[in-house]
């Protein structure tokens, strides 16, 4: 019996529209079997494709903002005129549709012919790029230099055994079983040959003369660069305990760590998590979902308390317990005898799989070795350039002038990493601007998004609208009656506007 078929969604645009069928910002229909939104920006009409082309969040929920548009879920950006992905974590352009005006009726019948995306292309640019990296930051910059129409030589230099993914998905729906891995890929492996991205997986960077702006590989040669980024990312912390480098334990970063994960978890009955950072309660939940008996040990009495405060934690705390995660807080692994782990408090576990989610730290060496300036990070100017011209970097390692909180600050944020790609990308090209988006990362706990914009170290004060265990909320994080931070769980558009607000300096 054949699967019964969505029907499309609201009027059918082609037959048109009366003005009092569109009274709003938007109205979602559709255009044949294509589901398509009508925006209404100041005395213009827009229509674009309906869902968002990151992980098809709904952006007739999202929020507009001039000729623009964002998702309500992880707060991508396009441009209504063009259906441009203008801000990360999208990257694939959606079809702007032709709005007709015939009569007192609007129609949408067919896709505008759009040429290829690009902005204000190369002011001063240079002929050669190197990247070193291949994570988030590195594949913004290189997608962007080529957007931007940038004609030059680009080399991406990836120790990376696979090209670009999407890491986040690493710790939720891939390792839950629920994603395919061809889900995983930021592009096609064909993409880079096609745009003329050299991609050069398994390739150690060992160290960066920059005097003749070279950049030198394990194995010889050399790559010459007019602009370089350093996108060099942070690795796992791994657990100085005996027994941390068995075959059955993991840190969860890469590809190849997810599938080992994977791999045993498909015989596994118990799995530890050490660690109850936000990478391993996601894990924890992607492997309840594989019906495996999950321990997880950390010495905080509340998980993410630091990120979060007391109250999110306790949700956190119980979300997790009510899907039968057992919790071992207070405690750590001290070390790890074949399946058995032996605990500070003098219990001890058994389980076929560990995975250890204990924080990560930036990869600094090459940066410290090249004579960049260093602070708990890469220093970089508003523009995301080091201490030496010509040299930028971007992502984990990057510590930069945020202007929202008013603090040189790093964070180890995806979307943080792929705008600030994007922005180093325009400024390698001579655009001089300046990096200025609120850091914005969200977690995923079973069917639970949280969702943060903002970043606050500290705070002395956090007021909550709405009831945290109704999973209904918006927490506030505030430092001397300023608020620096905002999480939010199923209040998409809230977070979508405190966003706008930390932009536009009008947050209260």
């Amino acid at each position: 019996m054949a699967e019964a078929q969505t029907p499309p969604a609201g009027p059918d645009l082609a037959f048109g529209i009366a003005p009092r069928d569109f009274t709003g910002e938007t109205l979602l229909g559709h255009v044949g079997d294509h589901d398509v939104l009508l925006v209404r920006s100041g005395t213009e009409i827009f229509a674009i494709d309906a869902h968002c082309s990151h992980y098809h969040g709904p952006l007739a929920e999202g929020l507009i903002v001039g000729e623009s548009i964002r998702c309500p879920w992880h707060h991508a950006c396009f441009d209504l005129r063009t259906g441009e992905a203008a801000r990360a974590p999208a990257f694939t352009q959606l079809a702007a549709w032709q709005v007709e005006h015939e009569g007192d009726r609007v129609f949408v019948r067919q896709k505008r012919e759009q040429p290829k995306p690009h902005g204000k292309g190369p002011v001063d640019a240079p002929g050669k790029i190197v990247i070193i990296g291949g994570g988030a930051a590195g594949f913004a910059a290189a997608e962007m230099l080529r957007r931007q129409d940038f004609r030059g030589s680009i080399s991406m230099l990836s120790s990376d055994t696979a090209p670009p993914v999407d890491r986040p998905n690493l710790s939720k729906d891939y390792l839950a079983g629920s994603a395919p891995e061809d889900w995983l890929p930021l592009r096609p492996d064909g993409f880079y040959a096609e745009v003329g991205i050299d991609l050069r997986l398994r390739t150690e960077v060992t160290s960066i003369d920059t005097k003749a702006r070279n950049v030198v590989v394990a194995g010889g040669g050399n790559i010459p660069y007019d602009r370089l980024l350093l996108a060099t990312g942070a690795e796992p912390v791994r657990l100085p305990i005996p027994g941390a480098d068995q075959p059955h334990v993991h840190t969860l970063r890469s590809l190849t760590d997810c599938r080992a994960i994977i791999d045993l978890a498909a015989g596994a009955r118990r799995a530890i998590v050490i660690g109850a950072s936000f990478i391993g309660l996601e894990a924890a939940a992607a492997l309840r979902a594989r019906d495996i008996e999950v321990h997880v040990v950390a010495p905080e009495q509340r998980p993410m308390e630091r990120v979060l405060g007391p109250g999110m934690g306790d949700f956190v705390r119980a979300l997790h317990d009510e899907h039968g995660v057992i919790f071992h807080l207070g405690d750590n692994v001290t070390a790890i005898d074949g399946k058995r782990a032996t605990l500070k408090s003098g219990g001890a576990l058994e389980a076929e799989l560990v995975v250890v989610g204990v924080g990560v730290r930036p990869r600094l060496v090459l940066a410290e070795q090249a004579g960049v300036a260093l602070d708990r990070g890469v220093v970089v100017n508003a523009q995301l350039e080091t201490s030496i011209p010509g040299i930028y970097a971007a992502g984990d390692i990057a510590r930069w002038p945020d202007p929202h909180s008013g603090e040189n600050i790093r964070v180890e944020h995806w979307v943080v990493a792929e705008r600030q790609g994007q922005a180093a990308a325009r400024n390698m090209l001579g655009q001089c601007e300046a990096f200025d988006a609120v850091p914005f990362f969200w977690s995923q706990h079973y069917d639970v998004p949280i969702n943060y914009v903002g970043h606050a170290d500290k705070w002395d004060e956090i007021t909550i609208d709405g009831d945290i265990a109704a999973r209904d909320c918006l927490l506030k994080y505030k430092s001397n009656g300023r608020v620096l931070a905002v999480a939010s769980i199923y209040r998409d558009l809230a977070s979508l506007h405190a966003e706008l607000a930390m932009e536009q300096k009008t947050m209260s």
